[in-house]
Parts: C-alpha cells; sequence; structure tokens
C-alpha cells in the first residue's frame, strides 16, 4: 500500500507526470528505454540493468530501475536513508543527485508523492527561467 495519501503509483504514472512537465522531450535510451529531458537535460530515465543494482537473492540485476534526479544531497538522503523506502541508491551513485526505484516497487508510494518526486526531477533540471515560470503557474492559491 502507498505510504502516503492518494492511489498507489504506477510506471504508466511515471510516463504520463514526466510528459506532463514542459519543455520535455523523450530520448531513446540504452535498450531503447525512455529518457527524459529538459533542456537537453535529463531528469527521468529507465536505466537498463547494470551490475550495481542486483537482486540480493539471486544475483540478478534489476531490469526495471528508475532513477530520478534531485535537487540536494538533502533531498536524496530523505528519500534512501529509510531502509523500508522503494527508494535507494547504489555506489555508482554516489555523490549524483539522483535516486533509485523499481518499477515493481512503485505501488508502495502514492500518485502524489510519484508526482513530488517527477516534479522535483524536472524543476532540478530545468534553467532557473523556466523552473521559476513553472512555479509560479503552479504555485498554492
Amino acid at each position: 500500500m502507498a505510504r502516503t495519501g492518494g492511489r498507489p503509483a504506477r510506471v504508466e504514472d511515471v510516463h504520463e507526470l514526466a510528459l506532463g512537465m514542459p519543455h520535455v522531450r523523450v530520448e531513446a535510451g540504452t535498450q531503447d528505454r525512455p529518457v527524459y529531458q529538459v533542456g537537453g537535460k535529463s531528469f527521468v530515465f529507465f536505466r537498463n540493468p547494470r551490475p550495481d543494482a542486483v537482486d540480493p537473492d539471486t544475483g540478478e540485476r534489476y531490469d526495471d530501475v528508475i532513477v530520478f534526479w534531485v535537487p540536494t544531497e538533502g533531498d536524496k538522503l530523505a528519500l534512501v536513508q529509510d531502509e523500508s523506502s522503494p527508494f535507494f541508491t547504489t555506489p555508482h551513485f554516489d555523490g549524483h543527485l539522483s535516486v533509485l526505484i523499481r518499477a515493481s516497487r512503485l505501488a508502495e508510494i502514492s500518485y502524489d508523492e510519484l508526482a513530488e518526486v517527477v516534479q522535483e526531477a524536472w524543476l532540478s533540471r530545468a534553467s532557473a527561467r523556466r523552473g521559476e515560470a513553472w512555479l509560479r503557474e503552479h504555485a498554492p492559491d
């Protein structure tokens, strides 16, 4: 069940939310996995299986990892330090402002939480002008 209010998140939501942000372009990454970009900078991408993200029981590489950029190291720690969180990182991403989640664990967060993660990812990579415009348009009343 999702950790916060709202329905559980789904893979389709990642695509919909990323495409819903302004000035987004989708590139075909390795193995034709989508890479969502703003201003030529990726903010969400579906990662191909890598040796640093493996099932601890079988040793099989995870084939469903999604990467989200985050604004700061503090934001990254807030998402990954709780061991019950579906967000994680690997040594490969040390010093990199991003977090990982397996698609198979998306339902452990809510749609609302996923929307926030995608929006923050976009804001962390968009130009200051684009980010400020989006924030003005979406400011709470």
